[in-house]
């Protein structure tokens, strides 16, 4: 049965889980509280417990990744929210569910509900949205999908972790208000109506700004911390008032915390605040040398705290099917040592199965693409593209190779991709497509191709510190550079040492880069090429560096074909604690090319001589990741005079933009039709067929504002300062500070036109009841030519006048989607939550909603208002008569 979100087993009761404990030892209570291994907990056979598992998310479910499978790619979650389609969150929740069955997963680390601050955030695409009820609603309907199938939801990062720079060591400072009324709000609603099973604590530590004077927006909030509100600064993982008081007490979350992957740098600290379990495992500050269970034995950290956290992955464990009677008869059996314990029938780890393959997920994952993409420029009904038409130039890097998922731990491997040029021939059989990149817009020459390496391999031995060699394995082709798994290299490996010959074939430049972790020495030729004896430890996967090393790079001239080139390179072997030692570098290698100019004339040709040219430009790996931070707004290489030059040559241009976070978009006026594209995921070349033909309609409405100019964006960045990152903007997060600041962007937050137009009638609004949603209910009529569905937000402007406190001067308050024929008319009816007009009052340390009269605007955007109502709230309001 589900109670308020929750999938509890009929019979489940807490009496249980206490005489399970019971059952424990004070050693095995412990043991439970850290990872056995990168992804899975310790089994405990006297209490029932198997192996439970956990698998990143949240574009994807990977599994353990002990073998490569595959799973379904889903669009970006920021691609999700552009839908505003809570259905279809629930639909994408329930794909997840049956993800996580194949990989033997029992819970999946998602969704992200940190807000999109600035749009330089590394992980911007992870999020949902800018707005806090937008992301809120959004992953409210994920979660309880996702749990509806017996799969936990692990609801991440807890909170205000919303840049990349520095990410484990700054501190995020805000006021009372801006922490409680922006930045918790998602992850109260996901905790409250969804039930969540699962909270991830973050790298960044915390700091609540006193109450009271703070001066105006911009200025940093005073540092000083009330008692009644937060203990100081203080990690994540270790806040007594965030994981304690606030979520565990006040919000009575009754599911596990865990810790950020490598987050945990205390032992009683982190145990007494509010911290259930750390990853990864065996090792951490609670596992070695017995810290955890040493503190408890001396009365450091007391036992009823460490009962409690068993008692929570008891719960968890409960709740998707990982309990069993222990002495009922399937009992969990002790594991022999070194070996995973067994498990009941349908139940635990087992062999992952490949998926993403079946009709219904891809269906699925390419109508969402395809809604989500949101129109952003539509001159003269370019679009959709008429099926007779007879010549398309597709044009740009990101349509030849494009870019369906960010990098970091989101990134999971397809079944399949679906690509631009294919679908675009699948989709206009009669039509002449050709296909142009337009010049590269990666810094970094690709992977070495097979047939570049000389004999099909790279020679690799592994060496101690001595010298001494270990081992020796052969690699072929096509090889990343990477010693998989990390566990093959043998005690004692301190290096690697690669060799590769190269063969040469044609005449011209060619770009060698050779791209190390850590300590290295790089020769080609025997020239030395690059030499480093730092060594690096577990900050190279934290900060991404691992899986994009930087290259050195050597350019060789070939006169003759065949040219043979050697290289050879040392790599140090890289000790990274539970996430166990492995030695990486890249070989790189790029082919004579004619050169950016040549490919730009020739796209431009192609251009000219077509009768439709469709342009994809967008971000690449290199841009979008956890790890790093973006560091301006500009598209990678030339591709903006590749609009310019194609548009000159074609009136009939289509610009599709292929990119999770905002980029600036010069040249958005003087196209006739651009398309935000999004990170479609696997269906990414089929959802782009279905928008240009019009098999789907492109619903979608920007989550976030995109920027005219970088100098405009209320945020530009989330560098911390002095190791501190000030949320100076306050309550005026995204669209509510560009409205602060009286900025004009080049598309306002909640954009999108459709293919069809729409009308409003006059609103209406209930009146206002203390703790009760207020329902805004407007006429839309469907205007265009064809069936459309159109999202109707309704935005909340706080009374006028001095003597209130400051809110932001517009705020999203509800929203929904309505379809509707040509010449249709719907009633579209939007619930207002009382939170919608309520304020944290510091001083009270309680939600109220301040005295006077609201108005309540039905919207086509947050600044596209078609109507408006106003209603009185507050103490003094008058309850119907």
């Amino acid at each position: 049965m589900n109670v308020a979100g929750r999938h509890v087993p009929i019979g489940s009761t807490d009496h249980r889980l206490d005489a399970l404990l019971g059952r424990l030892t004070l050693e095995e209570r412990v043991r439970v509280l850290t990872g056995e291994t990168l992804w899975t907990l310790y089994p405990l056979p006297s209490a029932g417990l198997r192996t439970l598992t956990l698998s990143d998310g949240p574009i994807g479910v990977r599994g353990r990744g002990r073998a490569p499978t595959t799973s379904a790619q889903m669009p970006a979650p920021s691609a999700l929210a552009a839908t505003w389609d809570e259905e279809l969150a629930r639909e994408s929740g329930r794909l997840m569910a049956a993800e996580a069955h194949a990989k033997n997963a029992d819970v999946v680390l998602a969704p992200v509900v940190n807000l999109q601050r600035t749009p330089l955030a590394g992980r911007h695409f992870e999020c949902f949205s800018e707005d806090p009820l937008l992301s809120g609603r959004m992953a409210v309907q994920y979660v309880a999908a996702l749990q509806g199938q017996g799969v936990g939801a692990c609801v991440k990062h807890f909170v205000a972790n919303d840049s990349e720079t520095e990410r484990t060591s700054y501190v995020s400072r805000l006021t009372p208000r801006a922490l409680r009324e922006v930045y918790l709000a998602p992850f109260e609603r996901v905790v409250k109506e969804a039930g969540v099973w699962m909270v991830m604590a973050a790298y960044n530590g915390l700091v609540v700004a006193a109450p009271g004077e703070r001066g105006e927006p911009g200025e940093a909030p005073p540092v000083e911390v009330p008692p009644a509100e937060a203990p100081g600064a203080a990690p994540a993982t270790e806040h007594r008032w965030l994981l304690r008081e606030l979520l565990k007490d006040e919000w009575e979350f009754d599911g596990v915390v865990v810790s950020d992957w490598l987050a945990t740098k205390s032992t009683a600290a982190s145990a007494r605040n509010g911290l259930d379990l750390v990853m990864p495992g065996p090792g951490g500050p609670w596992s070695e040398g017995d810290a955890l269970l040493e503190a408890v034995r001396t009365g450091e950290v007391p036992q009823e705290d460490v009962d409690d956290k068993v008692r929570r992955i008891l719960r968890l464990a409960e709740r998707v099917g990982a309990l069993s009677d222990p002495d009922g008869p399937f009992a969990v059996s002790a594991p022999a040592a070194g070996a995973g314990a067994e498990h009941p029938p349908g139940g635990g780890p087992g062999e992952e199965q490949p998926s993403g393959h079946g009709p219904a997920t891809r269906d699925l994952l390419r109508r969402t693409a395809a809604r989500a993409t949101v129109v952003l420029r539509n001159e003269g009904g370019l679009l959709p593209l008429p099926p007779a038409t007879s010549r398309i130039a597709l044009i740009g890097a990101n349509a030849l190779d494009p870019f369906v998922q960010g990098g970091g731990s989101a990134h999971v491997t397809p079944p399949h991709l679906s690509r631009p040029l294919d679908a675009l021939r699948e989709a206009f059989p009669s039509a002449e497509v050709t296909a142009h990149r337009g010049g590269r817009t990666l810094r970094h020459a690709p992977l070495v191709a097979a047939d570049a390496l000389a004999g099909g391999c790279v020679e690799l031995t592994v060496h101690d510190e001595a010298g001494r060699q270990l081992a020796a394995l052969t690699r072929t082709a096509p090889w990343d550079g990477t010693l998989r798994p990390p566990r093959e290299l043998p005690e004692g490996a301190a290096y690697v040492r690669a060799e590769a010959r190269l063969r040469l074939e044609a005449p011209g430049e060619h770009l060698l880069e050779v791209a190390p972790v850590g300590a290295h020495r790089v020769e080609i030729d025997g020239d030395l090429l690059s030499e480093s004896t730092h060594r690096v430890a577990e900050e190279v996967l934290l900060d991404a560096s691992a899986g994009h090393p930087e290259g050195h790079v050597r350019r060789v001239a070939v006169e003759e074909p065949g040219r043979e080139v050697t290289v050879s390179a040392t790599a140090q072997v890289v000790e990274v604690g539970s996430f166990g030692r492995f030695a990486r570098l890249e070989l790189r290698h790029l082919p004579p090319e004619p050169g950016t100019d040549a490919e730009i004339e020739e796209a431009v040709a192609a251009a000219r001589q077509a009768e439709t040219a469709v342009v994809v430009v967008g971000t690449n790996p290199e841009a979008e990741s956890e790890g790093w931070d973006r560091t301006d707004l500009s598209l990678p290489g030339r591709q903006h005079e590749l609009v310019r030059r194609v548009a000159e040559a074609n009136p009939r241009t289509v610009v599709v933009v292929n990119a999770g976070a905002p980029v600036l978009l010069p040249w958005l006026e003087d196209v006739p039709a651009v398309l935000w594209w999004w990170l479609p995921g696997q269906e990414a070349g089929g959802a782009l067929a279905d928008v240009l033909t019009g098999a789907c309609e492109p619903s979608g409405r920007l989550p976030w504002t995109l920027p005219a100019a970088a100098e405009d964006v209320p945020v530009p960045d989330g560098v911390p300062c002095d190791g501190v990152v000030d949320y100076a903007e306050d309550l005026d997060v995204g669209h509510r500070g560009w409205d602060r600041l009286g900025r004009e962007p080049a598309r306002e937050f909640g954009f999108g036109l459709g293919y069809a137009d729409w009308s409003y009638g006059r609103p209406s609004a209930g009146a206002w009841r203390e703790g009760e949603p207020l329902e805004v209910a407007v006429p839309v009529t469907n205007t265009g030519g064809r069936s459309s569905r159109e999202v109707v937000q309704v935005y909340l402007e706080p009374p006028r006048g001095a003597g209130g406190p400051r809110r932001p001067l517009r705020s999203l308050a509800g929203f929904t989607v309505v379809e509707a024929a040509p010449g249709e008319t719907v009633r579209a009816a939007v619930a207002v939550e009382p939170r919608a007009f309520q304020v944290w009052d510091e001083g009270s340390g309680s939600w109220h909603t301040p005295e006077g009269e609201y108005r309540l605007l039905t919207a086509h955007s947050s600044r596209d208002v078609r109507g408006e109502v106003s209603v009185r709230a507050g103490a003094g309001a008058r309850a119907p008569g």
